[in-house]
């Protein structure tokens, strides 16, 4: 990675409020900002939940049409051999 995409980089998680930056001397130090990276962390948690939650739902429909799907190709089947 690149010096200039690392610093863009940095000054987007600055803007956003999950790290700070400070100047000593030449240096220039950031600090993960445990507050910011709470509310982000308890945001994707509340989306996580309603990600897995649409997924089950998701998957149980699946599995319902599958169902269907084989019991009429059982009776397509089934109708030929008369």
């Amino acid at each position: 990675m690149t010096l200039p995409a690392v610093t863009k980089h940095l000054k987007v998680l600055e803007k956003a409020g999950l790290i700070t930056k400070t100047k000593n001397a030449q240096f220039r130090n950031c600090e993960i900002n445990s507050t910011g990276l709470k509310e982000v962390a308890d945001w994707v948690d509340e989306y996580r939940v309603f990600w897995e939650e649409s997924f089950d739902r998701l998957g149980e429909y699946l599995k319902d049409v599958q169902e269907k799907q084989n019991h009429e190709g059982k009776n397509n089947v089934d109708d030929n051999k008369i």
